[in-house]
């Protein structure tokens, strides 16, 4: 689960005040997205399920952070936004890349040309929210969807997160890949599964 600390935001992106001494030229940007890039490819290349919980401002960077995990959820109180054009700032075709393969073309030119602040009713029907719930909600809801993901087998959900991923590659499925889509019947998990839905048992899976 990511989420901001002290229940205001979810994170409202960089700190403008500090663009004139760490990223007020071409060098210092590239240095800066050397470092926050990998950082933020890591949150979607986690092998564990992610889940973004989002209260208050998701903007900038922190919307960056949020589409990088698997699922978000977030309450009435969201507000989504890359507010960059009144900084003459472009986010980068690297920054772009997962944003536009999650929630397409025209709601990033939605959000990157009018920089409006989107809503959390909006950001559903846009699909940049999986779910919004009441502000005294969220954190009931997070716990029930981290309960819910506990509850399956741990490689099942490990592989569909690197499958699901990789069919946004255009590239033709190898061989190999196509092949390990059956891996898991070879799993201790599987085993265990299908034999407690026939024994009307719960499953207690080891991710094995």
């Amino acid at each position: 689960m990511f989420r901001g600390a002290g229940g205001k935001a979810f994170a409202a992106g960089a700190d403008i005040s500090e663009f004139a001494a760490k990223r007020s030229t071409r060098d210092q940007a590239v240095a800066y997205a050397a470092v926050s890039n990998p950082a933020l490819e890591a949150v979607q290349g986690c092998r564990h399920p992610t889940v973004a919980v989002i209260e208050g401002a998701c903007v900038g960077g922190g919307l960056g952070l949020a589409a990088m995990c698997d699922l978000r959820l977030c309450n009435q109180s969201a507000r989504f936004g890359v507010p960059i054009k009144r900084l003459g700032l472009v986010e980068s075709p690297e920054e772009l890349r997962p944003l536009v393969a999650k929630f397409g073309v025209n709601v990033l030119m939605e959000i990157l040309l009018l920089g409006d602040l989107m809503d959390a009713e909006a950001a559903l029907r846009t699909g940049l929210v999986n779910k919004v719930v009441a502000d005294d909600a969220l954190d009931d809801e997070a716990a029930k969807w981290a309960r819910k993901i506990a509850e399956g087998a741990p490689l099942t959900a490990r592989w569909h997160k690197k499958f699901l991923y990789r069919l946004l590659d255009p590239r033709p499925l190898s061989a190999e890949e196509m092949a390990e889509g059956y891996d898991c019947f070879d799993t201790a998990d599987f085993q265990t599964g299908f034999r407690a839905f026939l024994d009307k048992t719960k499953p207690v899976f080891e991710g094995r």
